[in-house]
Parts: structure tokens; sequence; C-alpha cells
């Protein structure tokens, strides 16, 4: 059973993780957890949500584990979601804000509904959530981590909408990070390439071309 360092600045701090079940989402969550700050971790589906919380809690009993399930790009999941966290006196310090969805496509020929959807998923979770947690981000100070992507600053072949929701991202994060600033809250725009996750299928990664999760943790 893992333990987290007894001197680490993390201790105690609330780290809210959107898209926490698997993936980059879950690798945040372990490597926040293995240094004392306690985790709230929010995605859609239920079964995965409770695998990854009883894995932290397993493997960090010391520190508080919660999840919750939504679909953020929905307002009103936001909404209730707040609610959630005032009720479990859960006053996030660090926002994460990994949810997001990818589909390949090209602007010119990709499924109509495309790019709401990635926006919507990509863009607007993380823009909702943010605004609703403002207060307690600027009472503590916090740290905002947008998990962006190399996306967000090439085009690239069959990037479509899922690159315009991800240059959409960093644009969020740039005013974002340009209007806290006076109020001392951190914005880091995090902008991984390809990370191994459950997406890539069988792919085999045995020559590392491709950077795993717990990298971009």
């Amino acid at each position: 059973m893992e333990q987290p360092h007894a001197t680490s600045l993390l201790n105690g701090k609330n780290v809210l993780i959107t898209g926490g079940s698997k993936g980059i989402g879950k690798a945040i969550a372990d490597a926040f957890a293995a240094k004392g700050a306690n985790v709230f971790i929010v995605a859609r589906k239920e079964s995965d949500l409770q695998k990854a919380a009883k894995e932290l809690f397993n493997t960090f009993s010391s520190v508080v584990v919660h999840y919750a399930v939504a679909d953020l790009s929905v307002k009103e999941n936001v909404d209730i979601l707040a609610t959630l966290l005032q009720q479990k006196q859960f006053e996030v310090d660090i926002l994460v804000n990994n949810a997001g969805s990818y589909v390949p496509g090209n602007v010119t020929d990709e499924p109509e509904g495309n790019l709401e959807n990635m926006i919507a998923t990509n863009l607007y979770s993380a823009y909702y959530l943010t605004r609703a947690l403002l207060s307690d981000l600027i009472k503590n100070k916090g740290h905002v981590f947008n998990i962006c992507s190399i996306a967000s600053l090439k085009a690239y072949p069959g990037g479509g909408s899922y690159s315009v929701s991800k240059y959409a991202m960093k644009g969020f994060s740039d005013n974002l990070r340009q209007e806290l600033l006076s109020q001392y809250v951190k914005v880091t725009g995090v902008y991984p390439g390809a990370v191994l996750t459950h997406s890539w299928g069988d792919y085999d990664n045995s020559d590392n071309r491709i950077m795993l999760a717990a990298d971009v943790a």
C-alpha cells in the first residue's frame, strides 16, 4: 500500500479531475494522490469510476477519494456537480480539465454534427466547470490545468473538428490565464502528442513510439 510523501506541498489539497476514470485522467489522479492530495474524479460511466475510485483508495488509503457520474458538456450537469461538491465540502484547490473525446475526420467531409459534439465535449465542459468553481479557485489561489493537445498548436490532415476544438481550448486557456493573473490563480495548458490509451486498442508500442498516460501525469 503506497503512502504519500510526508513533505509534499500537495498534502491535503483537493483536486478535481474530469475524465478521471481511465487513461490520462486516471494517471493524473494517481500522481496527485501519491503526493497526498485528495481527489474527486468525474466521468460519464459509473462502472469505470467505481473501479478507478476503488484502485485509488486501496493504493492511497490516507487520501480522500470521491467520484461523480456526469456529462459535463451539459451545463445543467455542471451545476449539479457544483452543488454536490458543496454538499461534500470539497473545496477545490486544483482543477484538471481533462474530459474530452476524439473523432477523426476532415472539415470538408466529416459527419454532420461532429463539430458540435467536439466543441461541447472538449471545450464547453472545461468552460462551464471552470466558471462554476471560480470562487474556490480564487479563494485558494488555485491552479487550473487544461489538457489540450499538440492538435491545439498545429493542424494536420484528419484532425477536423477535433483540432478546431483543441485550438479553442488553447484560446480558452490563454484568456483565462490573463484574466486570473491578478487573482493569483495559475492556468497551465498541457499539450501532449499521441498517448497510448484504450482508444489505441491492441496497438504494439514495444518501440515506445507513443507516450504513456503516466508520462503526461
